[in-house]
């Protein structure tokens, strides 16, 4: 039979393992606001040390109340204001390893983005047409959240413009 044969390998195989169960992770967009967490997508068996590193291959440290690593691997950033905004800590590539008996595996780089709550204005670059020609309007949208905006419609003094419909000259 072959479990009889090298019983202490199969047993060995059959009781350690060490993967990644969701590895589709890249991005982690969050508001400064909440605060995110972020679990390693590590399993194993025996249980496995996981930790997390900054991309450049730096431990990824407990800074309290600003980052925490926690013993099931979850990293977690807390929310905070505008003015403790680091790009080390807040806009960075992390990427987190997990080790046991069977080896040591290493996620992908997951990139870790907060946006910062904070007061913006879109306006509408000012443009000069003849009447009765064609006038582009240009919505501008400020650089920090323009990844996050889309505009949905136009208005005039309240009033919705209806796109592919003639419009009364301005």
């Amino acid at each position: 039979m072959l479990f009889s044969f090298h019983p202490a390998v199969l047993s060995e195989d059959l009781h350690s393992s060490l993967y990644f169960v969701n590895a589709s992770l890249q991005e982690v967009v969050f508001a400064s606001t909440t605060g995110t967490l972020v679990p390693c997508p590590a399993a194993a068996v025996p249980p496995a040390t996981l930790r997390w590193y900054l991309a450049t291959g730096e431990e990824s440290y407990n800074v309290p109340g600003i980052r925490h690593v926690h013993p099931n691997g979850t990293l977690q950033i807390f929310h905070f204001p505008p003015s403790s905004f680091s790009r080390v800590i807040h806009d960075n590539t992390y990427y987190c390893t997990a080790e046991n008996p069977s080896g040591k595996i290493r996620s992908q780089d997951v990139h870790i983005k907060a946006v910062l709550r904070e007061p913006y204005t879109v306006r509408v670059a000012d443009q000069t047409a003849m009447r009765g020609s064609v006038a582009v309007f240009k919505c501008i949208i400020p650089s920090s959240v323009e990844n996050y905006i889309t505009v949905v419609s136009w208005e005039r003094d309240t009033v919705p413009l209806v796109s592919g419909r003639a419009q009364t000259a301005f």
